[in-house]
């Protein structure tokens, strides 16, 4: 699979654009704030239906428009697929494949896997652990059709079950009775999507390894763990065990709405210990390895994305990166940086061709 081109409208800074890539390495160059990133957005926009950095869509709209509207053709199983998607203020946003609007936007999900690497991944490591289910939940959902559906059906419940926790606050009416039909909701729900969570962690960890070792010639000793107390305990037991402690906070406090992404260097958190530069290389194998286990459970190849990624790296991981994505493991690659005479370098190194463009305020032409 790979992107054929792109079209734009009052996407962010560009008013229009229309570009044509190569089907290996394009790089778009030029200062901060040109609009290099607010490309790789639309592209993400278009495989996703959604921006990687702001979840609300009216705000993508170009300053003093109406509206924003963004059109590819992928190459997908060698034939054509045209994706189209429009938002206007106040309106709901439309999505059609081929001309035909989808009857709901989970249905995108997945056709189009696409891997996004950017500085803004650092609030991974920094953010709390909601960030770290959401790139969970994001990987599983590219590959499993049925799980955003079965977290729709979990949050919903675990919503109401809260909802009762405050009513027998307010009103000190205690009816175990509809706290256990609520109890067993959560539980179907919950073990079915632990049960996807750890079999997709079984499979996801040793691939992680194995970029982390290829990047940093096996310097550091890191972990990543998935820690959940379903691990510990089953879901019956957990509420059971924590329904006076729900009752006097008004909320559940168990349940794989707490479950955490542990990531450990030297056995201690990297958050605290790891440099920028190992946080920089933890969060590249981390999506790395995301590519990996989308191309082995898609069964072709996703967009990858690397915004900015050379900063904060030295040229030995830099080139290290280049060699491993440039070659045969990895399709459609598209790469943002300041630097145009940098990038050049790093590819004729490893002798890789790429496209180049050039980003200037909103306007970007063949370099």
């Amino acid at each position: 699979m790979w992107l054929k081109n792109i079209t734009l409208l009052n996407f962010k800074n560009y008013t229009d654009a229309d570009l044509h890539f190569s089907e290996t390495v394009n790089v778009f160059t030029g200062n901060n704030g040109s609009g290099k990133t607010n490309m790789l957005d639309a592209i993400h926009y278009l495989c996703l239906c959604k921006s990687y950095f702001n979840p609300i869509d009216s705000q993508q709209i170009k300053t003093n428009e109406e509206v924003f509207m963004i059109q590819g053709d992928f190459d997908r199983n060698e034939k054509n697929e045209k994706i189209s998607c429009g938002v206007k203020r106040n309106q709901k946003k439309q999505f059609k494949r081929n001309k035909k609007e989808y009857d709901k936007l989970a249905n995108h999900i997945g056709l189009f896997p696409v891997v996004m690497v950017s500085p803004y991944d650092v609030n991974l490591i920094m953010e709390g652990s909601e960030e770290r289910r959401k790139f969970i939940d994001n990987v599983i959902s590219q590959t499993d059709a049925h799980y955003l559906d079965q977290l729709i059906t979990y949050n919903r419940i675990l919503l109401n079950r809260n909802a009762l926790l405050k009513q027998i606050a307010i009103t000190r009416k205690y009816d175990p009775t509809l706290l256990e039909i609520l109890d067993e909701q959560l539980i179907m729900a919950g073990n079915k999507i632990f049960a996807i969570r750890k079999a997709f962690m079984d499979e996801f960890i040793p691939l992680f390894n194995q970029y982390y070792t290829y990047l940093t010639e096996n310097k550091e000793i890191v972990e990543l763990n998935y820690q959940s107390q379903l691990n510990e305990a089953t879901f019956e037991e957990l509420l059971k065990k924590s329904v006076e402690k729900d009752r006097v906070l008004e909320r559940t406090t168990t349940g794989i709405h707490k479950d955490e992404l542990a990531f450990v260097i030297s056995n201690m958190p990297l958050k605290k210990f790891g440099s920028q530069g190992q946080q920089k290389s933890f969060l590249i194998a981390l999506k790395i390895a995301q590519y990996a286990y989308l191309a082995k459970n898609k069964g072709f190849k996703p967009l990858l994305l690397l915004d900015d990624i050379f900063d904060k790296l030295d040229d030995n991981r830099v080139q290290k990166l280049m060699q491993m994505v440039s070659h045969h493991d990895f399709g459609q690659i598209f790469i943002t940086d300041t630097g145009r005479e940098r990038v050049k370098s790093i590819f004729e190194k490893i002798e890789v061709d790429v496209t180049l463009f050039e980003v200037d305020n909103g306007t970007i032409q063949n370099a």
